[in-house]
Protein backbone atom coordinates (compact mmCIF):
# COMPACT_ATOMS: atom_id res chain seq x y z
CA UNK A 1 0.00 0.00 0.00
CA UNK A 2 2.87 2.35 0.93
CA UNK A 3 3.87 1.91 -2.54
CA UNK A 4 0.81 2.69 -4.41
CA UNK A 5 0.33 5.89 -1.99
CA UNK A 6 3.81 7.52 -3.34
CA UNK A 7 2.54 6.38 -6.82
CA UNK A 8 -0.50 8.29 -6.60
CA UNK A 9 1.54 11.12 -5.09
CA UNK A 10 3.64 11.55 -7.87
CA UNK A 11 1.25 11.16 -10.23
CA UNK A 12 -1.10 14.45 -8.56
CA UNK A 13 3.00 16.36 -8.84
CA UNK A 14 3.05 15.34 -12.21
CA UNK A 15 -1.08 16.67 -12.73
CA UNK A 16 0.61 19.93 -11.39
CA UNK A 17 3.77 20.16 -12.84
CA UNK A 18 1.59 19.64 -16.58
CA UNK A 19 -1.41 22.38 -15.40
CA UNK A 20 1.86 25.02 -14.92
CA UNK A 21 2.87 24.14 -18.09
CA UNK A 22 -0.40 24.47 -19.66
CA UNK A 23 -0.85 27.63 -17.81
CA UNK A 24 2.19 29.04 -19.55
CA UNK A 25 1.56 28.03 -23.05
CA UNK A 26 -2.00 29.43 -22.64
CA UNK A 27 -0.36 33.15 -21.77
CA UNK A 28 1.93 32.61 -24.54
CA UNK A 29 -0.35 32.17 -26.98
CA UNK A 30 -2.51 34.94 -25.48
CA UNK A 31 0.38 37.35 -25.60
CA UNK A 32 1.02 36.04 -29.29
CA UNK A 33 -2.75 36.70 -30.40
CA UNK A 34 -2.78 40.26 -28.67
CA UNK A 35 0.57 40.91 -30.92
CA UNK A 36 -0.69 39.56 -33.59
CA UNK A 37 -3.57 42.41 -34.06
CA UNK A 38 -6.83 40.52 -33.07
CA UNK A 39 -7.99 37.46 -31.28
CA UNK A 40 -8.99 34.18 -32.60
CA UNK A 41 -12.93 35.10 -32.73
CA UNK A 42 -11.76 38.56 -34.59
CA UNK A 43 -10.11 35.84 -36.95
CA UNK A 44 -12.82 33.86 -37.28
CA UNK A 45 -14.97 36.32 -38.19
CA UNK A 46 -12.88 38.15 -41.14
CA UNK A 47 -12.80 34.76 -42.97
CA UNK A 48 -16.46 34.70 -42.70
CA UNK A 49 -16.86 37.81 -45.05
CA UNK A 50 -17.32 37.46 -48.10
CA UNK A 51 -14.51 37.88 -51.14
CA UNK A 52 -14.75 41.74 -52.22
CA UNK A 53 -15.10 41.77 -55.80
CA UNK A 54 -13.80 44.63 -57.53
CA UNK A 55 -15.19 46.82 -60.98
CA UNK A 56 -13.32 46.42 -64.02
CA UNK A 57 -12.52 50.21 -63.91
CA UNK A 58 -11.17 50.01 -60.17
CA UNK A 59 -8.85 47.52 -61.74
CA UNK A 60 -7.75 49.20 -64.24
CA UNK A 61 -7.14 52.37 -61.95
CA UNK A 62 -5.52 50.32 -59.37
CA UNK A 63 -2.93 48.85 -62.45
CA UNK A 64 -2.65 51.99 -63.96
CA UNK A 65 -1.68 53.40 -60.27
CA UNK A 66 1.02 50.46 -59.75
CA UNK A 67 2.64 51.05 -63.42
CA UNK A 68 2.60 54.44 -62.29
CA UNK A 69 4.73 53.95 -58.95
CA UNK A 70 7.02 51.60 -61.06
CA UNK A 71 7.63 54.36 -63.95
CA UNK A 72 8.50 56.55 -60.85
CA UNK A 73 11.09 54.14 -59.31
CA UNK A 74 12.77 53.21 -62.65
CA UNK A 75 12.83 56.60 -63.44
CA UNK A 76 15.07 57.41 -59.76
CA UNK A 77 17.24 54.15 -60.78
CA UNK A 78 18.72 55.97 -63.66
CA UNK A 79 18.51 59.23 -62.26
CA UNK A 80 20.81 57.95 -59.92
CA UNK A 81 23.15 56.03 -62.23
Amino acid sequence: MVNLTQVIKGLRAERGRAQKEVDRLEKAIAALGKLEGHSGRQAQRNEARKKRKLTAAARKRISQAQKARWAKLRQQKTAKA
